[in-house]
C-alpha cells in the first residue's frame, strides 16, 4: 500500500509540475495572471498533497494499531499456553515424587522387616 501511496503521490507531483509549466509556456495572460494561476494551482496541488499525506498517515497508523493489538493478543495466547504446560509438567513431576516417595517407604520397611528377620533368627539360633 505504501508503495501505491509513493507513487501515487510522486504522479501527482508530476502532473502539477507539467501542468503548470505547459501553462507558463502557452499563456496569453499578462504575467501577474499568470502568477495568479499558478499560485492558485499550486495552492490546490498543496490541498491534495497534504489529503493524501493525512490519509496515508491516518491508513498507517490504524494498520500500527492492529497489527500491535494482533502481536499483544498471540504473546497473551503463547505465554497462557506456555503456563499451562508448565503446570502440567509439574503436576506429573508432584507425582512422580509421589510415587517414589511411596516406593522408598516401602523399601525402608523391607530392609527394616528384614533386619529385624534376620535379627531374630540369630536369637533363636
Amino acid at each position: 500500500m505504501a508503495s501505491n501511496t509513493g507513487q501515487t503521490l510522486l504522479a501527482l507531483l508530476t502532473g502539477a509540475a507539467i501542468g503548470a509549466g505547459i501553462g507558463i509556456l502557452y499563456a496569453p495572460d499578462k504575467g501577474s495572471k499568470t502568477r495568479s494561476k499558478i499560485d492558485k494551482e499550486r495552492k490546490k496541488a498543496q490541498k491534495r498533497l497534504n489529503k493524501q499525506y493525512n490519509e496515508t498517515r491516518s491508513n498507517l497508523t490504524e494498520q500500527a494499531q492492529k497489527a500491535k493489538l494482533n502481536f499483544q493478543q498471540k504473546l497473551d495466547d503463547t505465554l497462557s499456553s506456555a503456563s499451562h504446560k508448565a503446570d502440567d509438567i509439574l503436576l506429573a513431576m508432584e507425582d512422580k515424587l509421589e510415587a517414589l516417595r511411596k516406593q522408598n517407604a516401602k523399601l525402608q520397611k523391607d530392609v527394616t522387616l528384614d533386619k529385624v528377620k534376620t535379627t531374630t533368627k540369630k536369637a533363636t539360633v
